[in-house]
């Protein structure tokens, strides 16, 4: 199936019509405004299109999930935020969501719940996990033949909701030489984002945690470093540059690993 001129329906719009999705896209403030990150969510929407999965997302009516607001200490202004999304999903009767960003994950499933949101979140790399599991997707496992590639494990992913296999099998489908870093799954090294750290700048010290988890990666020779979080690529796509390995090494997210396996 080619995937062109795709148009991303609302919640609003199919309820006008009388119609719900059954899942909700929640693509994030990291997937919405950053350059970089818009190209995950772009590639996602390709794969629930490709799988004709039927989803819509909430567009203007989505705000951030108040992480960072949280992160930073700010309770009052993260329990605002949450509020307000939790109202906006409960009226349209929303049970099912995916996210591409570890951060909005972690917040939706556990801290949502106390404040009147109880829903059922997926990761991308779970529901891309599930949809190669089931025969829904079925990758080309020649595109990355003889490529070599390591994963970085997002700390609210991987630590925080204990989620290790999920990324793992889907690139472990690719035919590629999948190779770990020597602090990887439950001894990770954080990318230096989390926290709200990716929005205040850089103390001064030793060496930069995103720069010590770019030379992890460097450590393994990889033609590509898989990512599942916006924070990540953000931070480990900085520290390729600095390492001046931009010309032999790609940073990519799991979803556009697979868009490329497609050809889509």
């Amino acid at each position: 199936m080619a995937v062109k001129n795709i148009k991303v329906r609302t919640m609003a719009e199919l309820t006008a019509e009388g119609k719900k999705a059954e899942y909700l896209f929640w693509v994030g403030s990291a997937g919405s405004y950053d350059d970089r990150a818009k190209k995950i969510s772009r590639a996602f929407v390709k794969i629930l299109e490709y799988c004709y999965i039927d989803y819509a997302v909430l567009g203007e009516e989505e705000t951030d999930t108040g992480d960072s607001a949280k992160r930073a200490g700010n309770e009052f202004l993260f329990q605002m935020q949450a509020m307000q999304n939790i109202e906006t999903m409960n009226m349209y009767e929303v049970k099912k969501i995916i996210t591409c960003d570890p951060h909005d994950y972690n917040t939706i499933k556990n801290e949502y719940p106390e404040l009147g949101g109880n829903y059922e979140i997926t990761h991308h790399t779970q529901f891309i996990n599930e949809l190669i599991k089931t025969g829904k997707l079925k990758v080309d496992d020649k595109i990355f033949t003889g490529k070599t590639i390591t994963f970085h494990d997002p700390c609210y992913l991987g630590r925080g909701n204990g989620e290790y296999d999920a990324p793992r099998n889907v690139l472990n489908s690719l035919n590629g030489n999948i190779v770990e870093m020597h602090r990887n799954k439950s001894r990770a090294l954080c990318c230096g984002a989390g926290g709200a750290q990716m929005f205040k700048e850089a103390e001064k010290g030793d060496m930069e945690v995103f720069e010590l988890r770019t030379m992890d990666a460097i450590e393994v020779k990889p033609d590509i470093i898989a990512t599942a979080c916006p924070f990540c690529m953000t931070m480990l796509t900085d520290g390729v540059k600095l390492k001046e390995k931009e010309d032999s090494i790609r940073v990519l997210d799991i979803a556009e690993i697979i868009v490329e396996s497609l050809g889509i």
